[in-house]
Order: structure tokens, then C-alpha cells, then sequence
């Protein structure tokens, strides 16, 4: 039997009728059509399922969508701003920090998290707050640099 919930994704308020065992992950790819949320592990060990729920990033793998009912999400596809790319996303593209970019979403939401609470984090504190991102091809150096050269300069959306 299916559940109403009223939920704000990416700044639109939406009524759905949800499964109680469905997850937020394919609520998002297959019911919203929001395929930047990436299903990896299945099992909140990879990150390629992060997104922004009330700004902290969870696995929306490990989050049942009755469970973000009141809530606020932020997806890959909401973090672009009015005037083009997100300055966080400039920077992964600057910086060489996507290759295959499967894990893209989930470091670009980590990040963006993180400065928002913290504008100026030094590099453990990048490498901790993208800690549960697993990247396979980039070997994170790239991904620190890109989201240190954000840092100071402000990542709310232009």
C-alpha cells in the first residue's frame, strides 16, 4: 500500500505516492528521472548514491522515500546555478577531477555540503568530508585540489 508524502526536491515542492520499502535512490532515478543519483554498492559503502537531504549528504540507497517526507533533497540536477555550472562543478572540470565521472555526483554534493558549513576546510578536513565517495579512476588528488580552489571564494548557487 503505497504512502503520500509531500517532500521538496531541488526547490520543488512534490506530493508522491511512495512504496514503504522503496528506497530514495530509485524513487529518484526511476520515478523522477533524476539518473544523476547513481546506484553503485546498493549498500552505502560506494557514495555514488549521495545527495542532500536538509543539506548533509546520506546514501539514498540506505534511505526509504517515506523517510524524506517534510524534508528537503538536493540532487546532482538541482546544485546547477541560474547562470550556468555550479563554481564547484567549474572546478572539477578545471582541475581534471572527473574521468569516468560515475562518482562525480556524489563527491560534487559531499563537497558542496562542506563548504557550506565550512568555507575554508583544509585538506584533511576535504579528504574526510569526501571520505565516503570511492573513486576509481581519479586517485582523489584531483577531486581535493578542485574543491580547495573553491574554498574562501563562497559555493551558495549565482
Amino acid at each position: 500500500m503505497k504512502r503520500l508524502i509531500k517532500t521538496n526536491i531541488n526547490g520543488k515542492v512534490m506530493e508522491l505516492a511512495v512504496n514503504p520499502g522503496q528506497t530514495l535512490a530509485d524513487l529518484l532515478r526511476y520515478e523522477l528521472g533524476l539518473t544523476g543519483t547513481k546506484k553503485g554498492c546498493e549498500m552505502g559503502e560506494c557514495g555514488s548514491c549521495t545527495v542532500l537531504m536538509d543539506g548533509r549528504p546520506v546514501n539514498s540507497c540506505l534511505v526509504l522515500a517515506v523517510r524524506v517526507d517534510g524534508r528537503s533533497i538536493t540532487t546532482i540536477e538541482g546544485v546547477e546555478a541560474d547562470s550556468g555550472l555550479h563554481p564547484i562543478q567549474k572546478a572539477f572540470v578545471e582541475h581534471g577531477a572527473i574521468q569516468c565521472g560515475f562518482c562525480s555526483p556524489g563527491m560534487i554534493l559531499s563537497a558542496k555540503s562542506l563548504l557550506e558549513g565550512n568555507p575554508s576546510p583544509d585538506q584533511v578536513e576535504i579528504r574526510t568530508a569526501i571520505s565516503g565517495n570511492l573513486c576509481r579512476c581519479t586517485g582523489y588528488q584531483k577531486i581535493v585540489e578542485a574543491i580547495a580552489s573553491v574554498a574562501h571564494k563562497g559555493v551558495k548557487n549565482e
